[in-house]
């Protein structure tokens, strides 16, 4: 196994074009791969294929991880492997997750209440993984397992609007729009507030899940939600 270390350091010479960098991260994260696939199996689609789309999974955490999102690259790659392989099942058949699954995340959920409820914030991944007895990557699955990639068209929990729709124009919309999906406002914003856009708008988590991973309370992350859309509004003008 390779120690965080080593793995920032292939990741940072894979980023940069380094085929043997890859490999190496391929070879040595295989493991989480068929960790995950197995539990995605079914008589409908072919382990190898599943296999492959995991790869594509990780391939995208490797091109797009960054140590200073302050959590490990397998934490990272674990939502981006199931959401490759649960969006080729969504658009080619039914996603079945396992009765032990929804259990654990059942039970994840209440425990997370129950803590926010005590502390009056949100638990850590770390914290999660010690009550429920499993690794730090198996909590970010078993609170993933319930969510389905989505576009920035898709609406929100909180206020049933999507982002295309908090950031829409009288005037022209769909440049706005466009903006957007190119990402030519959103790539100027530092890590912390590009996070928050991944996860709100194309991960699909609630503002809360999102306090959870960046260790501050739900109203925080509203707030800089808030400032993230103000800014990409005044810098469309």
């Amino acid at each position: 196994m390779l120690t965080v270390e080593e793995t920032t350091e292939l990741i940072k010479r894979a980023q940069k074009g380094d085929d043997d960098a890859k490999t190496a991260l391929l070879q040595n994260n295989l493991p989480l791969i068929k960790s995950i696939v197995r539990r995605y199996q079914n008589k409908q689609i072919e382990y190898e294929d599943l296999l492959e789309l995991g790869t594509l999974g990780l391939i995208k955490a490797m091109n797009n991880y960054d140590d200073k999102y302050g959590v490990r690259f397998s934490t990272y790659a674990v939502p981006m492997i199931a959401g490759e392989i649960k969006r080729f099942i969504r658009d080619n058949g039914a996603i079945k997750v396992s009765r032990s699954l929804k259990a654990q995340n059942k039970i994840a959920n209440e425990y997370i209440e129950n803590y926010r409820q005590e502390h009056q914030k949100e638990p850590s991944i770390k914290e999660i993984a010690h009550y429920l007895k499993v690794e730090e990557t198996e909590v970010v699955f078993i609170l993933d397992s319930s969510k389905y990639p989505v576009s920035i068209y898709a609406e929100t929990e909180e206020d049933g609007l999507s982002l295309a729709d908090k950031l829409a124009s009288k005037e022209n919309p769909d440049d706005y729009i466009e903006k957007v999906v190119l990402k030519e406002i959103i790539d100027k914003f530092d890590d912390r507030d590009k996070k928050i856009i991944y996860l709100r708008y194309y991960r699909d988590k609630t503002q809360s899940e999102i306090a959870r991973i960046l260790g501050v309370s739900q109203v925080q992350v509203s707030r800089l939600e808030a400032k993230i859309l103000e800014r990409i509004r005044k810098e469309m003008v």
